[in-house]
């Protein structure tokens, strides 16, 4: 545990893709954006959301990204609001990394008390229209999607669920999408979204597997799109901005679910906003 034996909040892909200066935002703006006149709790999306909240319920919290240096503002953030953490780097694509960064977290802080896997990845996006089909997609995107969205998750279960066990009890909260309801075409501009339905699944067999021994599991149906520093500027965040949601309540559910009695846990909540229909 930390030095004033808090609880341990770990937060895999605490940044965002859509933050000021993320992959998504470059890729679709052409470059940063200035993100000084927004809200802190929206800057680093869902992640940094989920992140500052459980610092500020006394967690110290772990964010962990592929480069420290893309949470080191969320880092201060944090700090600035009174809370503790410890930035981790974190590769998802490596299982050398996964074991590496839980090594560190058991070491430095202790072993968690939650994690939320929030990691996303934009692969896919860049193919055009008549790339939409399965047949053109290349084998090393699904291959990106297939780390992040089974592989990933899986490992990090592995590092964290033995504890949890052992302890009686522990929060494992998946943050999914749409995609995972169901098997959908990918459309243009759009990630590679298939395999979110085999994280889904591996949210159902670690509640059946893990709920006896004290461990809260729960996927987490995000519904639409997420208000960020790259959202913003998109025409139908602008033009509906009645179906966009703020990360800082998606955070929220996060710790409801978290705090929730072991008598009446929720093992999957789906998050719409009013403006949208809700996706099945």
């Amino acid at each position: 545990m930390s030095t004033e034996r808090k609880q341990v909040a770990v937060v895999v892909g605490a940044t965002s893709k859509w933050q000021a200066d993320g992959r998504n935002t470059a890729l679709v703006h052409g470059g940063s954006v200035d993100d000084s006149d927004l809200p802190i709790g929206i800057r680093w999306g869902v992640g940094g959301a989920i992140a500052q909240k459980f610092a500020k319920e006394g967690f110290f919290v772990v964010p962990t990204t592929r480069n420290a240096a893309n949470a080191a503002a969320l880092q201060d953030a944090i700090v600035a609001q009174g809370g503790e953490s410890l930035v981790v780097e974190l590769d998802l694509a490596s299982r050398e990394s996964i074991a590496r960064a839980f090594a560190t977290i058991r070491s430095r802080v202790g072993d968690p008390e939650v994690l939320v896997y929030n990691a996303g990845y934009l692969d896919g996006r860049e193919l055009p229209p008549e790339k939409e089909l399965l047949e053109h997609v290349p084998v090393e995107i699904f291959e990106t999607a297939l780390n992040v969205a089974c592989r990933g998750p899986f490992l990090v279960a592995q590092e964290v669920l033995p504890a949890m066990r052992k302890r009686g009890s522990g929060s494992f909260l998946i943050s999914n999408n749409a995609w995972s309801l169901r098997g959908r075409k990918r459309m243009t501009g759009q990630s590679l979204y298939y395999p979110r339905v085999m994280m889904r699944t591996l949210a159902q067999v670690l509640t059946e597997e893990y709920s006896e021994h004290g461990v809260h599991v729960a996927n987490i149906v995000i519904d639409g799109l997420i208000d960020a520093p790259g959202t913003r500027m998109l025409a139908r965040a602008v033009q509906r901005p009645d179906t966009v949601i703020n990360p800082m309540k998606i955070a929220e559910a996060f710790y409801y679910l978290h705090a929730q009695d072991k008598s009446c846990w929720t093992h999957e909540i789906q998050l719409t906003p009013f403006g949208s229909k809700p996706s099945y």
